[in-house]
């Protein structure tokens, strides 16, 4: 049997409804009978009579009792139906500020109370979706346009004639870095519509979680040796897990990416994974310019990027990547960090 719903505070509709007709239809027999025994039936000139006015008087209490039960429904059950009904009219015409006001004065909640709440919630729901659908294609057409437009312009500089070989090579290299970015924008974009989508199967199987680590960081040595940073690891050599390795991969170049991008030149990075009952928790710890609370909220949005001075070193999708990715393979990841300070991301995977 169904449980009832808690947030109901008064009762059933349709239990008043029906007390009242309940009392409606006694009352009606109650009358009928009363005028059965009041009227003499002596004679058939009394009898044609009495029954006339039996006739008479169960149609209009039948009338009265109809009227009753159609107003009675009408404001009950029609009323609320139709508010509802006028107010997902406006929201398929796309109108989201639309909000059903309660109909209970005194506070208490009904079904239809209930209902309407809902319907707020979700209006709301779908206003902050649409909110963030514009923003979406408003960031993709601004992130695209900017590389896009360098490249047209650098190409543009490529084609004059008093370019030494220098100058040649330099704005190519700057072309290539463009087209770098703008690959790496549309990659990111199809990769993250597609985990949105589920369109991505988990692949799982056992690898060597400390290996791939390891491949990770090496592939930015590059960076890190430029920089003169500090690199410390703490997990051991027989690390085993059990998840997606690609999809995990992802993960770890986007936490060393971003851990690189923000320590300054001589900083620190730690990376560590330890092992507990059946999850693994894998922390990315650097000591740069860190972020505050209004950060942290929206650093895994797409397209937010906490400090503005380096937006043209990512697009602002890597950490919502990572966050689709956490949500597909059942693991959890969060963020401490302080201004100035550095910031550290904890991620827990299942091990098996």
């Amino acid at each position: 049997m169904k449980k009832k719903d808690e947030r109901v505070t008064v009762k059933h509709t349709q239990v008043k409804f029906f007390c009242i007709l309940f009392l409606i239809v006694f009352s009606i027999c109650g009358s009928y009978a009363a005028i059965f025994y009041t009227i003499p039936r002596d004679g058939v000139k009394n009898g044609v009579y009495m029954t006339l006015a039996l006739v008479t008087f169960v149609a209009v209490a039948s009338g009265v009792l109809v009227g009753l039960t159609a107003l009675l429904y009408k404001n009950t059950v029609l009323k609320p139906v139709k508010i509802l009904s006028e107010a997902a009219k406006k929201v398929a015409d796309g109108d989201f500020s639309v909000k059903i006001p309660p109909r209970c004065k005194d506070g208490k909640k009904d079904e239809f109370e209930l209902l309407f709440d809902d319907f707020n919630i979700m209006v709301s729901e779908l206003a902050s979706t649409e909110i963030l659908k514009k923003d979406f294609v408003s960031n993709v057409s601004h992130e695209l346009k900017t590389p896009l437009a360098a490249i047209q312009n650098l190409s543009a500089i490529l084609q004059s004639d008093g370019l030494d070989e220098a100058e040649r090579k330099e704005y190519a290299a700057k072309i290539n870095e463009a087209t770098k970015k703008l690959s790496s924008l549309v990659m990111n974009i199809l990769q993250l519509s597609r985990l949105e989508n589920q369109k991505i199967a988990v692949d799982k199987k056992d690898y060597n979680l400390s290996e791939q680590l390891c491949r990770c960081i090496v592939g930015f040595e590059q960076i890190w040796e430029a920089k003169n940073i500090e690199i410390n690891t703490d997990f051991s050599e027989e690390t085993v897990i059990c998840s997606d390795e690609g999809l995990t991969e992802i993960v770890w170049n986007n936490l060393l990416s971003n851990a690189l991008k923000f320590t300054p030149d001589g900083g620190t990075v730690n990376i560590s994974a330890k092992e507990d009952n059946n999850r693994i928790t894998v922390t990315v710890e650097d000591n740069g310019c860190g972020m505050n609370e209004h950060d942290i909220k929206h650093i895994f949005d797409k397209f937010y990027q906490a400090d503005a001075s380096r937006s043209t070193q990512g697009n602002g999708l890597g950490l919502a990547l990572v966050k689709e990715i956490m949500n597909l393979i059942k693991g959890e990841i969060s963020v401490e960090s302080v201004p100035q300070k550095g910031s550290k991301f904890i991620v827990t995977v299942p091990k098996s």
